[in-house]
């Protein structure tokens, strides 16, 4: 798994938010003594992400528990499969159950989703990509599900990449006063970071193209036939990214205009679980 940081802190947040004063139910009918075993199973088809976190938050929950994982992130579950086994104190188990659970439905269900639009560019050299839209605290988790499940990986944070959107050129007064603000800056800062300039139409897209100064272009909200005439224009100098309401019945045309990236934000942010259960052995 990526290596987050912060991933042991995110799981004691999540765990305090659960378990408050105290697992009352497991505290009421569990004897403190009791042990056991459980095994966390398949119940739908799809791609598992979020193993090594369930996994590290029952050891954070109780760092005597023995888990097993059996199906490693980024491989595919069928219903049924066994994906780990705990065993230990009963009610260790029992307290950390839903913070796992709630971690790998949610990550494998974003494995799952980019996987399956990922296949519906099988043999076109076109990529699929995250965005920042994404859950609080859980962005480095998420994108790591994006790529599990095939996809790629945009820029992290605002840090990383510069992307100069429509609000930034407005603001800046132009296309053209937004680039060469962003090459003094970069250079007053002695950084090196790519540049990704939001087009809204044709005539942006000139602009562009006239002045120069950036690595990769993103068509707005562009339909597909204008798409095309766009990567047409553009004519390989700079990367091309499609980006805005393309949903899954929509992706295959849009990549099929030779554009280099798609970027689907509903990849994070508009997301089914994996089902995914914990039962006693």
């Amino acid at each position: 798994m990526t290596n987050i940081d912060n991933l042991d802190e995110l799981i004691k947040t999540a765990l305090r938010e659960d378990i408050g004063d105290g697992d009352h139910s497991t505290l009421a009918c569990i004897p403190p003594d009791a042990t056991g075993s459980a095994k966390m199973v398949a119940k739908q088809e799809g791609i598992l992400c979020g193993a090594e976190v369930g996994q590290r938050v029952f050891k954070i929950a109780d760092n005597s528990l023995n888990v097993n994982i059996l199906i490693a992130d980024g491989q595919p579950v069928r219903v049924g499969d066994i994906i780990m086994t705990v065993e230990g104190h009963s009610g260790s188990i029992l307290t950390a159950e839903r913070t796992a659970l709630n971690f790998m439905q949610r990550l494998s269900g974003i494995a799952t989703e980019t996987h399956r639009m990922v296949q519906m560019l099988d043999g076109l050299d076109c990529r699929l990509l995250d965005t920042r839209k994404t859950t609080p605290n859980m962005r480095l988790l998420e994108k790591y599900a994006v790529h599990c499940g095939g996809g790629t990986n945009h820029r992290i944070g605002l840090y990383d990449m510069v992307m100069l959107k429509d609000n930034h050129i407005d603001f800046a007064g132009g296309i053209e006063q937004a680039i060469d603000r962003t090459h003094n800056y970069l250079r007053a800062k002695g950084k090196q970071l790519k540049i990704e300039i939001e087009v809204r139409n044709l005539e942006e897209l000139q602009r562009v193209l006239d002045h120069g100064g950036v690595d990769r272009i993103m068509l707005d909200n562009f339909d597909p036939d204008t798409l095309r005439e766009a990567v047409r224009r553009i004519g390989g100098r700079y990367e091309t990214e499609a980006s805005g309401g393309i949903t899954e019945t929509t992706l295959r045309r849009y990549a099929e205009t030779g554009v280099d990236f798609i970027s689907v934000g509903a990849l994070t942010h508009h997301i089914k679980s994996l089902d995914i259960s914990l039962v006693k052995k």
